[in-house]
């Protein structure tokens, strides 16, 4: 039965136009019709969404990792189209689209014999630069133009964001403040380039952090968003301005490169951000083309060889299963690597199927429930560059939430609300804009008001990398000054009961019961994370942390626990009231906190729990098939992830647009659980003890490359049900795996 509904739904995709392809790229060969064909690729911190239109121009959006305006908007830098003459993708020439996983490219062929012309696009992994080269045997000539719409300031109204930091109309609020977009700077007579950008002259900064009752820590603080420039130019040698929007060919080539570098400076003018342009210009015209390309391959290469999830079935599914492991990692190497967060709710690679290219579903908030999702899998996977910029966002943002959870709170520690902008407040919807008789520090969201334990698993994933890496800096600079922080909130926020014990009322259990005493979320979360700090190397902490640590863990009270029928169940909190949204926090005992699972005592309790769930989904930031995997349940996991990531977006050709589901396209969230989930059903953790196929179903073939706690890398191929090889780094550590029974 459970093969043959993984097949029968297997077929059901297949019927709807569904076709794996090779783990190493991608292949198209019909033009696109809109900017629903649009395929993204990146190098972390510039993005692109590119397609070849019905008239053959190759056209395409960019974006970029802080492209961050006056209303904390992350925006589009703009929208590109090529045309080259003759054309070689009109009418019903041969058409070729390649998007090359391993090479981190995208190759385009149109027309055949001596018409045929290639088109190589990339963003370079080691520069801020978009590349496109054009090859043909025939002359061409090329027009490359910018589109801009945003020329002309205009009061955002339809189009508005649940976290824009100004109130609309229709909010409760003493006064109505508009959100205006403000327009971009395209600057003339460039001669050989197009040249544009936009500047911050205005900023929500001042305005929020007044409203929160920060306004007196913000003194002699730096603004992050007044004066921010970004944009970018274009050119490549032979192209003259036609106008300040368009290039084209001063005569027919064989040949031809457009590059365009997209940059931002914070805290800058138009005269300095030129100048820093006009550098970064002069140092990509000098450089060795050939080499650049090859430095480029080699970064994807090792991103590549990091890790690897590489599965076999009969039929189709393996290799779907495969190909959307590889495309949710893709998403967040081309989107990962800036100076911040990646946001849930579509990365860089929006497009506008709902309103303008600018807009995004719940705007440029981060929303932890959904944004940690993302960056789970990054752990085993081995990607720690693209989770370094989360871990330094929130680093960044410490200063402020200590300051905060002393003039809210008069009491040492830092908070992380559950919706904060990247400087570390809630959003301005979820504080309240209406302050009449609130007191300071009051968020007037029943879903956000006392949900901050995101703290806790931002803390449980650090002390999970630091696991792996071992690195001594990331522990002293990142996670301790995080990790104490959020426990010491813990400890000093709540009174203790009669026994002793801290009673954490008022509460909330996720979003799901925002009135809770003792929910299992916080008591897990703390259980988990001051047993692992108290784990790490004396060395590295102080006598009086630890002090701290274990008189915190000692007052803790138990895990919220049910009889019924003589059988133990996990539950949401020790008292809950109205069910306000679809969470199983009773799980978090499970996932993010490990202390059910596997190989650890009470299995059945949870397990029992699992199965008595309330919510039952697997899309979006639903985890059932993490929380499956890590009780050891393989086919309910194995079900739950054919079904998550055979679930993206069909009206896209890009087959990793999750989405909308509660989100954006592509919803981010969705194919971290996919990944993660497929990550723990081959590989999981406890102590010193390494798990090897803890909820691997037996006909399933695969081949795999982790990383594990101890530094280690575990690398192996199981087929026909027999472990073919099995290669684990440090040799060392071979002596604690368990090989589990397969399903």
């Amino acid at each position: 039965m459970r093969n043959a509904f993984l097949i029968f739904l297997t077929a059901i995709l297949l019927l709807n136009g569904w076709k794996a392809s090779c783990q190493s790229g991608l292949v198209w060969t019909e033009k696109g019709k809109d900017f629903h064909d649009a395929i993204p690729l990146g190098n972390g911190d510039i993005g692109i969404s590119a397609w070849v239109d019905q008239t053959g121009e190759l056209v395409f959006y960019i974006g970029k990792t802080d492209a961050y305006d006056d209303n904390n908007r992350l925006l589009k830098l703009g929208k590109i189209r090529v045309k080259l003459s003759p054309n070689p993708f009109a009418g019903n020439n041969s058409f070729r689209q390649e998007l090359k996983l391993r090479e981190g490219e995208m190759e385009i062929q149109g027309g055949a014999g001596d018409d045929r012309v290639d088109l190589s696009l990339w963003v370079d992994a080691n520069q801020p630069v978009i590349h496109l080269s054009v090859q043909s045997k025939k002359k061409f000539s090329t027009r490359v133009q910018l589109e801009n719409w945003r020329r002309h300031e205009r009061t955002i109204i339809k189009d508005r964001a649940f976290s824009d930091p100004y109130p609309a109309k229709n909010d409760s609020a003493a006064n109505y403040i508009p959100t205006i977009q403000y327009p971009d700077s395209i600057l003339p007579h460039q001669s050989n380039r197009i040249v544009w950008f936009h500047q911050n002259t205005h900023s929500c900064w001042p305005y929020t952090l007044t409203l929160q009752g920060l306004g007196a820590w913000m003194k002699g603080q730096t603004d992050p968003l007044l004066h921010r420039i970004f944009g970018g130019s274009i050119y490549g040698e032979g192209l003259l301005q036609q106008n300040d929007t368009t290039l084209v060919s001063s005569k027919a080539v064989n040949h031809q490169d457009v590059n365009i570098i997209a940059l931002t400076k914070n805290n800058s003018s138009p005269a300095d951000w030129l100048k820093f342009l006009d550098a970064k210009q002069t140092l990509t015209r000098k450089a060795n083309a050939k080499q650049d390309l090859a430095a480029h391959r080699s970064w994807w290469n090792q991103f590549w060889n990091r890790s690897r999830v590489r599965v076999e079935t009969k039929g189709d599914t393996g290799a779907i299963l495969t190909q959307q492991y590889n495309l949710q990692r893709w998403l967040m190497a081309c989107g990962g690597r800036g100076p911040g967060w990646v946001k849930f709710n579509g990365s860089i690679f929006t497009l506008p199927w709902k309103q303008d290219a600018d807009y995004r579903e719940w705007g440029s908030a981060q929303w932890f429930q959904n944004a940690r999702l993302l960056y789970w899998p990054l752990i085993a996977s081995g990607d720690f560059d693209i989770l370094s910029p989360f871990f330094g966002t929130y680093l960044s943002a410490l200063p402020l939430a200590k300051a905060r959870t002393q003039i809210y709170y008069h009491h040492p520690g830092a908070f992380f609300s559950e919706t904060s902008y990247a400087w570390g407040t809630y959003t301005n919807f979820d504080y309240g804009y209406n302050r009449k008789n609130l007191p300071v520090g009051f968020a007037t969201s029943t879903y956000v008001g006392h949900y901050w334990s995101g703290g806790l698993e931002l803390s449980t994933m650090m002390l999970e990398e630091y696991a792996v890496t071992q690195n001594k800096k990331f522990l002293t600079d990142t996670l301790l000054p995080l990790a104490d922080a959020v426990v010491t909130f813990y400890d000093r926020h709540w009174k203790r009961d009669a026994t002793g014990k801290i009673l954490f009322d008022s509460a909330q259990s996720l979003e799901t019961w925002q009135t809770a005493t003792n929910p299992t979320p916080i008591i897990a979360g703390l259980k988990y994370v001051l047993a692992g700090l108290m784990a790490l190397p004396a060395n590295f902490t102080t006598p009086s942390q630890r002090e701290a640590w274990q008189k915190t863990l000692a007052d803790l009270p138990d895990i919220p626990e049910k009889q019924e029928n003589g059988k133990h169940f996990l539950l949401p909190a020790a008292v809950f009231g109205k069910l306000s949204n679809s969470e199983n926090p009773e799980l978090y005992a499970v996932f993010p906190y490990r202390i059910y699972g596997i190989g650890k005592d009470s299995l059945e309790t949870a397990v029992r729990t699992f199965y008595a769930r309330g919510n039952r989904e697997n899309r979006c930031w639903w985890q059932d098939e993490i929380q499956a995997a890590c009780l050891g349940l393989g086919w309910e996991a194995a079900n739950g992830v054919v079904k998550r990531m055979m679930n993206w977006n069909k009206a896209y050709r890009f087959p990793a647009m999750w989405g909308p589901n509660n989100d954006e396209i592509p919803d981010l969230d969705h194919g971290g659980v996919g990944d993660m989930a497929m990550q723990d059903m081959l590989l999981q953790s406890d102590g010193n003890k390494l798990f090897l196929f803890p909820a691997w179903p037996a006909s399933w073939n695969v081949s795999f490359k982790l990383h594990a706690a101890g530094g280690t890398v575990v690398e192996g191929e199981l087929r026909d049900g027999k472990l073919q090889q099995l290669v684990v780094s440090p040799a060392t550590r071979k002596k604690d795996i368990v090989i589990m029974p397969l399903q």
